[in-house]
């Protein structure tokens, strides 16, 4: 098996052996790039140079004890929404081509700490804001399944990356699960913690009170150690929390025995697809052969869980959004008469129609006369879904779904469409609004070979539960490696 082909846990291991060196996973990482780039258009940014150099550094630092970390030498590439020193970081808009920031994001940060080697920044939907990463101004990324197919959003890029072996783990962002809906679509495993877990310094700023950093690898092992890695409290954030325990991987047990799982049966309802409700339904079995309790429940409210979602993200996404506006950096029209002109063509020239759609309904809802019935309205109905949570919380360990109500969509075939891919993310946007944590992980494939995602809820503060019954059932079944990966 290739080193790509490993998980990150098990490549971090053969480095600290010794077997390989730093600068060989990393100049294998860069090959697979090289190799499949074309068909897949994962990263929009590769630091080849800079990369190959970092691993000879982190190397030395293996040999000599600086780097004890189980990612330590393992390649990363990160969600190009977040800052990198002296990397372009653009969120895959034209607004923000030119821009190298001059600090990291505090994640990216933790992970170098630990040894890791970025490799690049990968490609996304537009300042995150899509589920197919169609949006976004360097081209679409192509599911590595079937490159006829969109790898979902908006992390898309990095769920690709990994699924398509050009790296070993990558960072995403989950503002409405865009970590966990594109994880489901290329078959890898995405998590998104609770909000407040990992620091969103340095995360170019979407939705504020949505948005969370998380892992993407290919096992439930890496994420619970890459999510241990990069956890922290961090002053810089007002946001952060300081938890008790950041000991994730203690809870990599085989033991599901007398866990309380909560089925909703609003999330297996109309709109659906049979083959998804069927193998997460047998994912659900496999659980309960294993010793957990499976009951369905009425969660209830989901039906208003999307205009919520979209009311309060696009009005953060407005207010967020107006910075960029060609002054300090960034993209700035060539032609323009004063001041508020250059503002309007800047804006207009630099963002995609995606991206102008939502500032556009942020700044309505916002605007006066309509914040009180559509903005505090939402910000009602979030209070009241995160109550739905509670009461599930307290008869039950966990919630089982699944991660999208279909396989990977065909390109093209949502962008006509703004609607129906905002609906697309119905089983994902609550957990965003109550601040959960959530994993989404391969539970099977669908007929025409597509993956399909099972997608793990628990209370706040709780992924340790969530983590502990995604492992055992990931015990289940064996990872399975793509046709593009596997050189098919």
């Amino acid at each position: 098996m290739s080193l790509m082909g490993l998980t990150a846990v098990s490549l971090g291991k053969k480095i600290k052996a010794g077997e390989v060196s730093a600068v060989e996973a990393v100049q294998e990482a860069l090959a697979s790039i090289h190799e499949k780039e074309e068909a897949v258009n994962s990263f929009v940014t590769v630091e080849k140079e800079r990369a190959l150099k970092r691993a000879g550094e982190v190397q030395k630092g293996i040999q000599d004890g600086t780097y004890t970390g189980a990612l330590a030498g393992v390649p990363v590439a990160i969600k190009d929404n977040m800052c990198t020193k002296g990397v372009l970081t653009t969120c895959s808009s034209k607004i923000l081509e030119n821009y190298v920031p001059t600090f990291s994001s505090e994640a990216v940060l933790r992970l170098e700490k630990a040894g890791a080697v970025v490799l690049g920044k990968t490609n996304m939907d537009e300042f995150a804001m899509g589920s197919t990463t169609e949006t976004s101004a360097y081209g679409a990324t192509k599911n590595p399944w079937n490159t006829d197919h969109v790898p979902g959003g908006s992390s898309g890029g990095s769920c690709a990356a990994v699924a398509a072996e050009e790296c070993s783990y990558a960072l995403g962002s989950d503002t409405g699960g865009s970590i966990r809906q594109p994880s489901s679509f290329c078959g890898v495993t995405g998590m998104k913690p609770t909000y407040g877990t990992v620091s969103r310094y340095g995360l170019i700023a979407y939705g504020s009170s949505l948005d969370q950093i998380g892992p993407v690898a290919k096992d439930v092992t890496d994420c619970a150690v890459i999510l241990e890695t990069i956890a922290a409290h961090d002053k810089k954030d007002s946001t952060s929390v300081e938890r008790k325990d950041y000991d994730f991987t203690s809870a990599l047990k085989d033991d599901v025995k007398g866990m309380k799982i909560g089925i909703p049966k609003d999330y297996f309802g109309e709109g659906l697809d049979a083959e998804v409700r069927e193998k997460v339904m047998a994912a659900a079995k496999a659980l309960e052969a294993k010793g957990a309790v499976l009951e369905e429940f009425d969660l209830s409210l989901v039906e208003y869980a999307i205009p919520a979602y979209y009311v309060i993200a696009c009005a953060e996404a407005s207010s967020n959004l107006a910075r960029f506006d060609g002054v300090k950096y960034g993209f700035r029209t060539e032609e323009y008469n004063g001041l508020h002109n250059m503002y309007k063509k800047t804006r207009s020239e630099g963002f995609g129609a995606e991206v102008k759609r939502r500032i556009m309904l942020g700044s309505f809802v916002l605007s006066s006369g309509y914040y009180d019935a559509y903005y505090l309205k939402a910000l009602r109905t979030k209070a009241l879904i995160k109550q739905a949570f509670d009461k599930a919380f307290s008869r039950y360990d966990m919630i089982l779904a699944p991660a999208a109500p279909t396989t990977a969509p065909q390109l093209g075939k949502s962008l006509s469409d703004p609607i129906k891919m905002y609906l697309g993310d119905i089983y994902t946007i609550s957990v965003n609004l109550a601040g959960l944590p959530g994993i989404s992980l391969p539970c099977g494939k669908d007929s025409k070979g597509l993956p399909i995602g099972l997608q793990l809820i628990g209370n706040c503060f709780e992924e340790k539960k969530i983590i502990q019954a995604a492992y055992a059932f990931e015990l289940t079944r064996e990872y399975e490696h793509c046709p593009l990966a596997a050189g098919k």
